[in-house]
């Protein structure tokens, strides 16, 4: 499934438990104890992007485990920006419910 104006957005991109070689994809500093793909298409839908899920997916570094991805339509903005996006947002999620 691959799409040239789609970003594929893993939960393990955010999650502080990972390590980078593991698939996280940004500073500690930026992530979450255990992202799930519920907590990323709220964010998505909140931040008013487009996007499609597929749910039976597995990671391809941790086959074992199906965690699922998002698809989110780029809108001319590149990979980083939207993985930074969608960080500050689920820091702030995660801030309001403790």
């Amino acid at each position: 499934m691959r799409k040239r104006d789609m970003v594929i957005l893993w939960p393990v991109y955010f999650d502080i438990s990972r390590s980078r070689r593991e698939g996280r994809r940004l500073p500690k500093r930026f992530c979450i104890q255990s992202p799930n793909i519920l907590m990323l298409e709220k964010i998505v839908r909140n931040l008013g992007l487009n996007y499609e899920i597929c749910l039976e997916a597995s990671y391809p570094r941790l086959p074992w485990i199906k965690i699922g991805f998002i698809a989110v339509s780029k809108s001319g903005k590149r990979k980083s920006q939207i993985l930074r996006e969608i960080a500050s947002e689920l820091i702030r999620l995660g801030q309001q419910s403790s």
